[in-house]
């Protein structure tokens, strides 16, 4: 049986729909991993401002106890900031607002002192 030209219609604009479906998604996840991206520098960045300013650290400590999900506040349990050291995790603990990174074992009174450029 041979197709009608209405069924062809049909069947391209289905596969139009779908690719046009899939640009949408593909737009979404990019515009979620630039937003994360984003999320992620300002929080290293809020974390290493708040280690050198008194101020920071003290409105990064508001915001953590300010946080409204219990369980986002439970993972900040042990970390002040600027302190620099590990929570009771201990040293090989992943940093609350570092992704990935480690936490030293020294303390901060043996770390170097940050450049200044």
């Amino acid at each position: 049986m041979a197709e009608t030209e209405l069924e062809r219609a049909e069947k391209r604009y289905a596969q139009a729909k779908a690719r046009l479906q899939a640009l949408k998604n593909r737009a979404a996840t990019q515009a979620r991993k630039l937003d994360t991206r984003r999320k992620v520098i300002l929080g290293g960045a809020l974390v290493d401002l708040a280690a050198r300013d008194a101020n920071a650290a003290a409105m990064l400590d508001r915001l953590v106890r300010k946080l409204p999900r219990e369980q986002d506040r439970k993972a900040f349990e042990g970390w002040a900031p600027g302190d620099g050291t590990a929570d009771a995790a201990g040293p090989d603990a992943d940093t609350p607002g570092r992704a990935g990174a480690q936490v030293s074992a020294t303390s901060p009174a043996d770390a170097p002192s940050p450049r200044r450029t």
